[in-house]
């Protein structure tokens, strides 16, 4: 029985533009003989931000100098260098949605970071929560560093944060005299409604700072990403740069493929993208049956589940494994590491096939897992 894996939040191998991206490589490298052979600064590839500067004008309606934005090896660097900038190394507190990415909450743990979770809804952070919380904090006499937030199609819990709640945070932050770090990185990656503005889009504090990626509308193997930030915070982000730039040559092939076709791969991408979602929600909704809460993300690439009461997340994943099937369990995107009765699927790789399969395998865990309990 080959293993179905519902864990990792790959993208589509099935709308992978080999041949195309191989020409583009081809021309690319044909003008590279200098770039290969230098350093390529702290900005990185110049024709790359400048795409991704209208990538976010388009979106947006709101320009962005390519000169205020670094290229970066994938987001989660992006993510460290605007927290290694705020940060002081003297009681660094990051207030964040209490379920997260897990890769910025082991990251903030490996450095020492406190973070305090703020509850979230199917609309996201709750404002009321936050504003308790930072008056909390400031009561004790303790400022964080910053709010990070994954507002539009939060991961794990793909809740989109409406217009008057970014608003919202926007004042609390303000109030409280804290920069907002917004991370965008599936911003692109939609499927249903209207999607809100990013937060730099409702707010011209020179201290926000932006981080968006091209590993859920491309790849997550070419590993680029992006940061925007105005100065002086730019200047202050800069000089967190160790590694001497991001890479030519993923960057220029990159540019290459993607200069004249932006918007067209996306909704290529976005169209199959959405049959999966669909399938899954469809899937898990008849073989997990009432019991389970299934939401249907307007994008990004993940399902949560809110498994009944009496089944422990642990034991139903262990159960889907021996069934050869794999979840990523809700523990690992929270700030604490509080279980909760969650679980979280990623469409995006498996095959429309292997996401039915999938499905009837975890109503099959499930049951299972019941009865042994029992």
């Amino acid at each position: 029985m080959d293993a179905i894996g519902f864990a990792t939040g790959n993208t589509n191998p099935g709308t992978f533009p080999t041949e195309a991206f191989a020409e583009a490589a081809r021309r690319a490298v044909s003008d590279l003989t200098v770039g290969l052979n230098t350093y390529p600064g702290d900005l990185g590839h110049e024709g790359l931000r400048m795409l991704m500067a209208r990538r976010e004008f388009d979106r947006e309606g709101v320009a962005v100098d390519p000169g205020h934005m670094l290229v970066t090896n994938g987001s989660m660097q992006a993510i460290m260098l605007a927290t290694d900038a705020l940060r002081d190394g003297r009681d660094d507190i990051v207030v964040m949605e209490e379920y997260c990415y897990v890769g910025t909450i082991r990251a903030y743990r490996e450095s020492g970071i406190e973070m305090v979770g703020v509850p979230l809804d199917e609309r996201g952070m709750r404002m009321d929560a936050l504003a308790d919380t930072l008056n909390r904090l400031a009561d004790d006499g303790r400022k964080p560093r910053f709010i990070y937030t994954l507002a539009t199609y939060q991961n794990p819990t793909g809740a989109v944060l409406p217009t008057d709640r970014r608003l919202r945070m926007i004042e609390l932050a303000r109030e409280h005299d804290i920069p907002i770090v917004e991370d965008n990185c599936y911003g692109d990656v939609h499927y249903d409604g209207d999607k809100p503005p990013a937060l730099y889009a409702l707010d011209d504090d020179p201290r926000q700072i932006y981080l968006c990626s091209l590993s859920k509308i491309f790849a997550p193997g070419v590993r680029l990403g992006y940061l925007v930030a105005r100065p002086p915070m730019l200047e202050r982000i800069v000089a967190k740069r160790m590694d001497a730039g991001p890479n030519t040559l993923a960057s220029a092939v990159t540019h290459e493929y993607l200069r004249d076709r932006l918007w067209e791969h996306v909704e290529m991408a976005n169209v199959a993208l959405r049959a999966k979602r669909d399938a899954m929600v469809d899937g898990l909704r008849r073989h997990l049956g009432n019991e389970c809460a299934v939401t249907n993300p307007p994008g990004g690439l993940f399902v949560w589940v809110r498994l009944p009461d009496d089944v422990d997340p642990g034991a139903f994943r262990a159960v889907g494994n021996r069934n050869g099937v794999d979840v990523a369990h809700g523990s690992d995107f929270h700030v604490r590491g509080d279980a909760g009765p969650f679980i979280r699927l990623a469409f995006g790789f498996p095959g429309l096939d292997e996401i039915e399969e999938g499905c009837a395998r975890l109503g099959r865990s499930l049951r299972e897992t019941r009865d042994s309990a029992s």
